[in-house]
């Protein structure tokens, strides 16, 4: 059976980008109301992240050989499974045991949301590969249903575990990973396995490294976006303390900040389409590196609500067009053959500074946060300005 692009790529992309947006925000607010430690807290960031970076791998040749739909079915079948039965098991026990649980979780659904997340990926980049010439349009695309999942997932987590507690949120996750496994197309990709593909996860992985090295200008990019990374993933990790601690706001409001940061994303990614197809995909990126590093500084020192709301949501504004410039990258210049076992190495280098901000904000004072995010800030700017220098030098033409 064969689905349109709505229904086989982009239903099932926000059905599990909203799972995974709910499951990235709202497992640290959860530790932090049990524990009331933002030292747990960047723990709980580490885990979530950490068994991530352990699995690209088998993820990308996993996608490989038994096609991204069945993998993407059985692991969100399985992501439900895990945040559901974890409901009752927090209601039976005590306030130790359940910090540890909930520690367990965030490491079991972030595991299980990288399988999901690299199949959605390979599914997207097939549907790019085959619009040709607008490729950026359907990147576009699922970067807003991304957005968009993230403008629900951040606020209906916070208010949900307000009103609801943790089991009202966890039980909106598990059905949401239901309904992204339900409505993924249930036609089986055929695939031959290759020699890339068909080795121990290990060739997988050596075959990703040596894709991406023969592609300078994918290297580079990818490498500046993962020190601006950093700065997002210590931000992500830091916003519930700064929020709850330091500007004295509910945890509701935690879920506004980032709400109103994916609305502003939103716009942004469609802004993103018109611009690239006037000035050509690099030209745009170069501003909207400009547009991401110019609030760094100005966060560390927001000292309202209001402003440290409107600093992060032009960040993530900038974040979301460079993102555009990487997935269109990423889908035009990855052979399709190795195309997950790439997009696994690519990933797992974006992704590395998340447990790494995690660690910061477990051992750093908090009173330093700001600090931290200054100096984050610095290191964007030299990553993103080799990004769009060194890796400029050898973009092919018809991105330019």
């Amino acid at each position: 059976m064969t689905h349109g692009r709505a229904r086989g790529v982009y239903l099932p992309r926000l059905a599990d980008a909203a799972a995974a947006s709910m499951t990235t925000y709202g497992i640290p607010l959860l530790v932090l109301g049990t524990t009331n430690s933002a030292s747990l807290t960047g723990v709980a960031f580490v885990l979530a992240w950490a068994p991530r970076l352990c699995t690209f791998a088998l993820a990308g040749m996993a996608v490989d050989r038994f096609g991204p739909a069945r993998v993407f079915r059985l692991t969100a079948t399985a992501r439900a499974l895990v945040v559901g039965l974890a409901v009752p098991a927090l209601i039976m026990t005590g306030d130790r045991t359940a910090s540890v649980l909930v520690l367990l979780l965030a490491a079991c659904a972030g595991c299980l949301t990288q399988f999901s997340f690299i199949a959605a990926e390979s599914v997207g980049g097939a549907a790019s590969r085959e619009a040709g010439d607008e490729a950026h349009r359907v990147q576009s695309v699922l970067l807003s249903i991304d957005q968009a999942a993230g403008l629900v997932g951040p606020a209906a987590g916070g208010l949900l575990l307000q009103w609801g507690g943790s089991s009202g949120m966890l039980t909106v996750i598990s059905g949401l990973s239901l309904v992204s496994a339900a409505i993924a197309p249930t036609a089986r990709q055929k695939l031959v396995p290759t020699a890339e593909t068909a080795g121990p996860v290990t060739q997988g992985w050596r075959t990703g490294w040596a894709t991406l090295r023969v592609l300078p200008t994918l290297a580079w990019l990818v490498a500046g976006l993962a020190l601006s990374n950093l700065t997002l993933g210590l931000l992500e990790a830091a916003t519930p303390v700064i929020v709850v601690k330091e500007l004295g706001r509910s945890s509701a409001s935690v879920g506004v900040v980032w709400s109103c940061a994916a609305l502003v994303s939103l716009l942004a990614v469609t802004v993103c389409r018109l611009a690239v197809d006037r000035w050509g995909l690099m030209r745009v990126g170069r501003w909207a590196a400009v547009v991401t590093v110019v609030p760094c500084f100005l966060i560390a020192h927001a000292d309202s609500y209001a402003a440290y709301l409107v600093l992060t949501a032009v960040f993530m504004a900038g974040d979301s067009m460079l993102a555009v410039v990487l997935r269109t990258q990423r889908s035009n210049l990855i052979p399709a053959e190795v195309f997950a076992s790439t997009l696994s190495v690519t990933v797992l280098i974006l992704l590395l500074p998340y447990p790494l901000a995690g660690i910061l904000m477990a051992v750093i004072d908090p009173a330093a946060i700001r600090t931290v995010i200054t100096v984050c800030a610095m290191l964007q700017i030299l990553g993103l300005l080799c990004a769009f220098t060194c890796g400029a030098r050898s973009q092919p033409r018809h991105a330019r």
